[in-house]
């Protein structure tokens, strides 16, 4: 057994764990960021100690990202599970540097915050120690090897480790020392562990070790000051509390010899109440959250502070108020951001055994999270590293204002060593909830049932479950792969429902793929010996950090003002739980159509979890409108738009006028062709659609149009496609290989009339139409279609009528929900008015490409020379590529050139959820019913 294999050799020479903080002071701190030497060892047996051909490397940096071994995506182990052991060549890198030293009459400490998968020290070629757990701090006492001037560290970082059986985390894997590296400089008998205690009434209590003189501070105010040995009690007259909304901040002040320490701190309480609610500074409060990976592209895990900061700023333009550091502490500094900026932070440790679920491969598979006997939570040999991991996050980060919940870990079944873990970070810190996902309600230590990717009717059920005598909360409940998520507005309304379900993170902040030039990568595409595919590219933002059109559905769902309206009143409830909204503006406006009627600022005086009630019947509306007349309201905060809705005012809308005259219709024997003064139509018999539609001359089409159901699948249609037939062919309607059948097709009185069916390949038909096409005199066409979807026929993925345009006709103008895409389940981002766009500006390039750029209640669109009306509001999509093309491409750069303008009016389009982990998409979104009833105008638009 090689020494890193030995599940008793986690650590030698590792200080226990102390609080974060840098000590400051003149020589104190000593970063070693920057260039290093570096030797990469595709197998550790060929390392050898006299090394004469460096290369070099960044440090912080991931050796796959340096061009050392290809990117790998998995979310199982990529080895043979066969613990402690680990395969016979296993990669491995030789990091070196020089530091100087300017006073060895003081201690000198290596910190390593972060080196994956474990480190093995030396100091001018001595051992000084070692190390495991990838995501977690490590620090050294490296006095005694050092010298006056200059000095010599090096690192041999293995690629796996016995730790590596508890990092089975689904991301891409990385390598390196990917965190800081630095050394402090300290005096004899410095400060060591400092653990703060506030409460809400301005007493702070401090344990330390050493003795210093204690200052708590107000800005540039020392508000007390005392001299004191491992414990000193500090006051706080009044104290400002701090909450995710209002971030207040003090200082705890150490000054001891020549070193300073300072530390925030903040005044807030947690707890659980008698009714299972989380209560932060003695209000309920609802956790609105996301998990966040360490991921930026190209580079791996090693995230600079600008760009943790940025994902922090972006979240919370987002109304996203909880993070869950999945599955790992982040870098201490991640933390000190949430503590300034305002979050509520689910510390996880660094544990996930997922792969342990394919133990036995797929033909033996329990299928069961619960049968564990075999997973190393219940293996004696692991409790040692299970709880090493718990207590050097717990003692790491236990100052953190915004810490409320210690996680022990992610996806590892559940067994004793779990509770080992709980029952260290209970007894050590019984001021935040302990919590993991998979003891339930089964372990004494265990005080948060969580829960994962529920429906919307379960939220309900285990609210409602006398069982679960803990507060729920959902630490993954929605999974943002690809065009997605449609399903976390419905969830947030039934979080709000219940006091004892306290919320829940969505899966998860930023997508994960590696650019090769222009193109998102992701698993697979580097060789993997096993791997998870696009699994990967599953964040409410892409990984550049641009926004998808779902983000704002992301952001309307988590916003912190609800609007009602009920009968002829709007209520208007603050979801805020420390803000009155008289500290924000709000803006109503009356629009007839895309017109501005009426703007009024509002600043209403309405305390938390309070609501207002607007009366309509104060508002002059006008008596018709073309389209529509709304009420609109958005809620400002520092002129950021952090809410808005939109509500129908009932009043009477015209009708789409034309001429009720008939255009003379002509039966050539295949085709009937329809002429006016500025139009010519030629439709086909044959398949019973338009083939030609002339305006003033000019085609407006270049290919026949057809009706379909067909969608390039989203990644949350992963469960449904195969029943639709994108892949099983055996399976599936085979949708994608549709048939078009016209049993008739006839013209009697200017109507011409289509029965037809539409049929995948190998399978009976599963919609069957008839159609009726009227052309008027001025070139009106009104299409109605009634059919029926046979009865034993999965849900479709939409219906409607697809036209192929020419590739200049790009720009387009609608009235309908926008500006952003739009789904069945996922439009309260968007708003309803007048909007112009392009083939081009709709196009999103998804790392898979898949179906997007929906619009749905769209009552008119013009492209081209062609106007569409809907009454009733149709769906509808302008692409500069086609479903197929989309379909048939794993990658943006196998799409091809753009040969046509795409353009759906459909009946319906279903919703997006997020089946790809989820929940199947909720019945009401679906194109589920049997019986279709649609009608739509197209008209030649006027010059």
């Amino acid at each position: 057994m090689r020494s890193y294999e030995n599940p008793d050799f986690i650590s030698d020479k590792r200080l226990k764990q102390r609080s974060y903080y840098i000590p400051e002071g003149k020589n104190s701190y000593i970063l070693l960021n920057g260039i290093w030497n570096f030797k990469f060892y595709e197998k550790d047996y060929d390392l050898v100690t006299d090394i004469k051909d460096w290369e070099t490397i960044d440090v912080p940096s991931c050796w796959q990202a340096k061009g050392y071994e290809k990117p790998n995506y998995t979310s199982k182990y990529p080895f043979p599970i066969d613990w402690p052991y680990l395969p016979d060549e296993n990669p491995c890198a030789v990091y070196e540097r020089n530091f100087e030293i300017l006073d060895t009459t003081r201690k000198h400490y290596i910190v390593l915050e972060g080196a994956a998968t474990d480190a093995t020290l030396y100091i001018n070629g001595v051992y000084a120690g070692y190390t495991q757990g990838s995501h977690m701090q490590s620090e050294f006492d490296i006095t005694e090897y050092l010298t006056l001037g200059q000095n010599t560290v090096r690192i041999i970082v293995h690629k796996w480790c016995f730790g590596s059986y508890l990092e089975d985390q689904d991301h891409f894997r990385y390598s390196g020392l990917f965190r800081d590296v630095y050394i402090l400089s300290r005096p004899i008998g410095h400060i060591g562990d400092i653990f703060t205690h506030t409460k809400n009434d301005g007493s702070i209590e401090v344990d330390f070790e050493g003795s210093a003189e204690v200052s708590v501070i107000d800005g540039d105010r020392v508000i007390q000051t005392k001299q004191a040995e491992k414990r000193v009690e500090l006051k706080v007259e009044n104290p400002i509390l701090w909450n995710a909304e209002k971030p207040y901040l003090y200082t705890l002040q150490f000054k001891y010899q020549d070193g300073t320490i300072n530390i925030k701190i903040g005044f807030r309480e947690v707890r659980i109440s008698s009714t299972n609610e989380l209560i932060v500074n003695g209000t309920s409060v609802k956790l609105l959250g996301v998990n966040h990976h360490d991921s930026i592209v190209n580079k791996g895990w090693s995230m600079t502070d600008a760009e943790l900061r940025h994902d922090l700023e972006l979240m919370k333009s987002l109304n996203i108020n909880c993070i869950r550091t999945s599955h790992y502490p982040p870098t201490p500094k991640f933390l000190d951001m949430c503590d300034e900026m305002g979050f509520y932070v689910v510390l996880e440790t660094d544990l996930e055994t997922h792969g342990f679920l394919r133990l036995y491969g797929t033909a033996n598979w329990s299928g069961s999270w619960k049968k564990t006997e075999e997973w190393p939570c219940n293996q004696p040999e692991f409790e040692k590293a299970f709880l090493d991991r718990m207590v050097r996050a717990v003692e790491r980060d236990k100052n953190h204002a915004s810490i409320i919940m210690w996680s022990a870990g992610n996806e590892s079944g559940y067994g004793v060593n779990h509770d080992v873990m709980l029952k260290y970070s209970r007894e050590r810190d019984p001021d935040r909830i302990s919590m993991y996902d998979e003891a339930g309600w089964k372990s004494e230590y265990n005080q948060a049932f969580s829960s994962m990717y529920p429906d919307v009717s379960k939220i309900g059920r285990l609210a409602k479950n006398e069982e679960i005598c803990k507060p729920i909360f959902f630490c993954e409940y929605s999974h943002a792969m690809g065009n997605s998520p449609g399903d976390v507005y419905d969830m947030v309304e039934e979080f709000y429902k219940y006091p004892n379900v306290i919320g829940g993170c969505i899966w998860e902040w930023c997508d994960h793929t590696v650019k090769v030039g222009n193109t998102d990568r992701y698993g697979g595409d580097f060789g993997e010996l096993t791997t998870e595919g696009s699994f990967c590219c599953d964040g409410v933002i892409f990984s550049d950090r641009t926004f998808k059109d779902t983000t704002y559905e992301v952001k309307a769902s988590y916003q912190p003002v609800k609007f009602e309206k009920i009968d002829s009143e709007i209520h208007i409830t603050n979801r805020y739980n420390f803000t009155n909204l008289k500290e924000r503006k709000i803006v109503i406006e009356i629009q007839k159509d895309a017109e501005i009627l009426y703007t009024k600022e509002m600043c209403i005086d309405v305390e938390p979890h309070s609501t207002y009630i607007l009366n309509l019947k104060e508002f002059d509306l006008p008596k018709m409108a073309k389209y529509g007349c709304f009420i609109n309201f958005r809620v400002y905060e520092n002129e950021e738009c952090m809410a808005l809705a939109q509500f129908d005012l009932d009043i009477e809308t015209a009708k789409t006028e034309y001429t009720e005259e008939f255009a003379k219709i002509v039966d050539n024997g295949r085709e009937f062709i329809a002429e006016g003064n500025n139009f010519k139509y030629v439709f086909s018999k044959f398949y019973g659609n338009f083939s030609s539609i002339e305006v003033s001359n000019k085609e407006q089409i270049i290919e026949k149009v057809f009706i379909s159901s067909w969608r390039a699948p989203t990644d949350n249609d992963r469960k449904i496609k195969t029943f639709w037939g994108h892949e099983d062919l055996r399976q599936g309607e085979n949708l994608n290989l549709q048939f078009s059948k016209v049993y008739y097709c006839t013209e009697s009185d200017g109507i011409i009339t289509v029965s037809g069916s539409l049929a995948g390949v190998s399978r009976a038909p599963y919609y069957k139409y008839t159609s009726k096409i009227q052309i008027k005199k001025d070139g009106t066409i009104i299409v109605k279609m009634t059919g029926n979807v046979r009865e034993n026929c999965v849900w479709l993925p939409r219906l409607g009528f697809e036209f192929i345009l020419p590739s200049e006709n790009r720009d387009f103008t609608y009235f309908g929900y926008g500006p952003f895409q739009s789904y069945c389940d996922a439009k309260h981002h968007t708003t309803r008015n007048l909007y112009s766009s392009s083939a081009e500006k709709e196009y999103t390039p998804y790392p898979v490409p898949q179906e997007h750029a929906n619009h749905t209640g769209v009552k008119y669109l013009t492209i081209g020379d062609l106007e569409f009306f809907c009454e009733k509001g149709a769906d509808i999509c302008v692409l500069p590529y086609s479903s197929q093309q989309l379909t048939n491409a794993w990658h943006t750069d196998e799409i091809g050139a753009s040969k046509a303008t795409y353009l759906r009016v459909d009946y319906k389009n279903s919703g997006l959820g997020s089946g790809s982990c989820g929940p199947d998409l909720e019945p009401q979104y679906r194109v589920g019913e049997k019986e279709i009833d649609f009608e739509f105008i197209i008209k030649p638009k006027e010059r």
